[in-house]
Parts: C-alpha cells; sequence; structure tokens
C-alpha cells in the first residue's frame, strides 16, 4: 500500500473541501472575459481543484526573461550576421523570429528552479544565487567575524553548481529549438515568420536581401551556435538531440503519404478511411517511447502526433537527463500531453480550412474524413476533451500546477466556433 500516497490524496480531498468557497469564487471570476487569458487560466485550475503554487507563479515572470535574454542573446548572433551578408553597421540590423515552441523550456525551468529552492537551505537562493545572512550572519558581521570564521553550509556551493549546470542545458536547449524551427521553416519554404529592419527598412522593401536569404543566415547562425555549444557538453546530450531529430524528420518524410491518405479518403470509399484509421489515429508504435502508459498509448492519434511534436520535447527532455539534469517521468509526460493539445486544440482547429484545401492531414481534418460535420465536430471536442483531461491528470499528479494551468490557458484560447457541424462554420462554408 502506498501510505504516502494514500496521505496526499486525503490531504488533497481535505484541502478542496475547505476551500471551495474559494474555488466558486475563482470559477465566477475565469468567467468574466475582459480579464487576460493568463489570468483566468489561473482561475479556471485552481476552481476545477488543482493548486495554486505561488512560488511557481512568481518565478513564471524570472523564467519568461531569462528565456527572452537566450533567445535576444542568439538573434544579436544573427543580426551580426545579416549585417556581415549586407556590409552595414550590426547596431542597425533587428531580426525577430515569431516561435511557439519555448513554452515547455520554461514550463521545465520553472519546474528545476522550483525544486531547487525546494531544497536550499534557509537564507540561500540557488535561483539568483544570493544568500540572505539572517540575523546570525549579521550578528558575525557586527562582531566582525570574518567568513571563514563562520560556518558555511556545503548545500550553498553544492546548488550552485547544479543552478548552474541547469542554466546552460537550458541555453543549449533554447538555440537548439529555434534552431530546428528555423530549419523546418527553410525546408518548407515558410519564410513570412522572419522580420528584418536594416536601418529602419523592412526586409521585403530591400532589393539586397530578401526573406529567404534572412532566414538561411538566421538558420546557418544559429545551427553554427548550437554545435559550438554542444562541445561543452558530454557526447550523450548531443546524441539525445539527434535522436530526436531522426525521429522528427521521420515523421515529416511520411508528409506525402498522409497527404496521399487524406485526397484517396475524400474522394474515395470506405477503404480509404480504414486506411486513416489505422494508420493514423489508431497507428501503434513500432518501439513505444520510454515511461509512457496505456492511457496514453491509446488516445487517439498519440502517435502520429507525437512523432509530428511530442518526440522534439521528450528529446528535450533527455538533453537535461543526459547532462546530469532530472526530469521526473510523469512531468515530462504532463508537458509532452500539454503540447499535443495545444497542437491539435489551437493550430490544427485555427488551421483546418487551410488544410481541407490543402490536403493536410491532422487530427481534425481526419475527424472530418471519417464522419459528417456534425459528428466531425463532436469527435474533435471530444478528442481534445480526452488529452486535456489525461495532461491535467499528469500534472496534478507530479505536483506540476503551472502546467495545469498551462493546460487552461490552452483550453481558452481554442477558437472551434468556424469549424464545420457550428452555426458560424456553416455560414463560411456558404459564402
Amino acid at each position: 500500500m502506498d501510505l504516502r500516497g494514500s496521505l496526499d490524496g486525503l490531504g488533497a480531498v481535505r484541502e478542496r473541501v475547505l476551500t471551495r468557497p474559494l474555488r466558486r469564487v475563482a470559477e465566477r471570476a475565469a468567467a468574466v472575459d475582459r480579464l487576460p487569458t493568463e489570468a483566468r487560466a489561473a482561475l479556471g485550475h485552481y476552481a476545477r481543484g488543482g493548486r495554486l503554487d505561488v512560488a511557481a507563479l512568481r518565478l513564471q515572470s524570472v523564467v519568461e526573461s531569462r528565456v527572452a535574454a537566450i533567445v535576444d542573446g542568439a538573434f544579436e548572433g544573427v543580426e551580426r550576421a545579416i549585417a556581415d551578408d549586407c556590409g552595414v553597421d550590426p547596431t542597425t540590423v533587428s531580426f525577430d523570429y515569431e516561435t511557439k515552441l519555448l513554452l515547455p523550456v520554461e514550463l521545465t525551468l520553472v519546474r528545476l528552479y522550483r525544486d531547487l529552492r525546494t531544497r536550499a537551505p534557509d537564507g540561500y537562493d540557488p535561483v539568483d544565487r544570493t544568500v540572505d545572512p539572517g540575523i546570525e550572519g549579521r550578528a558575525y558581521d557586527l562582531l566582525g567575524v570574518g567568513a571563514d570564521e563562520a560556518d558555511v553550509d556545503p548545500a550553498f556551493s553544492a546548488l550552485a553548481r547544479e543552478a548552474d549546470r541547469v542554466d546552460r542545458v537550458t541555453r543549449l536547449v533554447v538555440v537548439a529549438l529555434l534552431d530546428g524551427d528555423m530549419r523546418d521553416a527553410v525546408n518548407d519554404a515558410e519564410y513570412e515568420e522572419f522580420e528584418v529592419t536594416v536601418a529602419g527598412e523592412p526586409v521585403d522593401a530591400r532589393d539586397d536581401l530578401g526573406r529567404e536569404r534572412v532566414a538561411e543566415l538566421a538558420q546557418s547562425t544559429l545551427e553554427a551556435a548550437v554545435e559550438e555549444r554542444f562541445d561543452r557538453f558530454p557526447g550523450s546530450v548531443r546524441a539525445a538531440y539527434e535522436r530526436a531529430v531522426a525521429a522528427s524528420e521521420a515523421h515529416q518524410e511520411r508528409d506525402p503519404e498522409f497527404r496521399e491518405l487524406y485526397e484517396t479518403a475524400r474522394d474515395g470509399g470506405p477503404e480509404a478511411t480504414t486506411a486513416v484509421r489505422e494508420r493514423y489515429r489508431d497507428a501503434d508504435f513500432d518501439a513505444p517511447p520510454e515511461g509512457y502508459g496505456r492511457a496514453d498509448l491509446e488516445l487517439p492519434y498519440f502517435r502520429t502526433q507525437y512523432g509530428r511534436v511530442g518526440v522534439i520535447y521528450d528529446g528535450m527532455f533527455d538533453m537535461y537527463e543526459a547532462a546530469g539534469v532530472r526530469v521526473e517521468a510523469a512531468f515530462r509526460r504532463a508537458v509532452v500531453l500539454t503540447i499535443v493539445y495545444a497542437q491539435v486544440w489551437l493550430d490544427d482547429v485555427d488551421d483546418y480550412a487551410a488544410d481541407a484545401r490543402e490536403g493536410q492531414l491532422t487530427p481534425v481534418t481526419a475527424a472530418y474524413l471519417l464522419a459528417d460535420d456534425r459528428e466531425g465536430y463532436r469527435r474533435v471536442r471530444g478528442l481534445a476533451r480526452e488529452y486535456a483531461d489525461r495532461a491535467r491528470e499528469l500534472a496534478d499528479r507530479s505536483r506540476s500546477p503551472l502546467v495545469g494551468v498551462a493546460v487552461e490557458y490552452v483550453t481558452r484560447s481554442g477558437d472551434p466556433s468556424t469549424l464545420p457541424g457550428t452555426e458560424q462554420g456553416r455560414q463560411a462554408s456558404t459564402r
């Protein structure tokens, strides 16, 4: 019998009973559209029975700033490369690139920082690397006792080394994810996310640059930065990254197969839709990823969506582990399930019309291939609910309230109103 788990469960039940009035207030507040979605997500998570970890919420802004600083540093290198290519002063170049890949990094860094602070002795903050001497320390100062005469907790230096390792791996991971995302964009000739101005002039207004050239310069610059950073880590860190990239590229190479499936199912009969179910919706893993349970593996579309987005973040976690930074298995799974949920409920729902027009197979377009509009809409909603529920369960199990808030944020950010099977969707299809 898991006594600790039972006690934790009883404590959680007691907490929910005692806080029920507060949760009702939070539920009403979460329904107020005027509030920012981030606030409504936090309130909604609490109203559902989740915990509000104030310390983690405070860390979120710290983490967002640090990740933004890593991105800015990487983009400074891109700006120098663009300046060299154009023969201009680097200070006149401004580069930006929009990506949605970094939320899992931020969630992970909050979790790791939170764990470090929990383990730190009183008075020491391993995140900021600061020491509050407390009353005893101030007394030493007043008495003129030197640092070598006062007792120094050896845990300070150990935790500082751990925190430094976390930061170093995070810098590598952020740049590697940006590089991979840009590589995909270049391979697919999707240059609209690359924004550059030179001396205040947009890239589209210049004859000597162009978005394609900017994209190539940006990606090659970040690729070189990733390679340079890998040299500071054991070879196992690079190996973890390369495994994830290879698995992701193997999935991308199946894109023509999935497009053919879509076209055949749209124009064909029962055999074609059976192929969509067997090879896309219900596909099995040749070798299931380590750490995932039956409840994860049996989610509809999980095999294909894991290859599409999930494997990259498992690769990220493997990089942390290979560098000596442990990440709990349930937390890893919660983040991956949340990202797959976001891919379906945000991107695939938003892009349904374009994906259907271009023959792109996604869980959303597949749902409408396998059913009429009304039933397809019901299945999309049900699929989103399954992923959200599973991610919430894993977030609770791993005591990761910020992941629970992220799930709630995705839920409140999705807009399925224009999908077929809704009144607005029917009006849009007749225009």
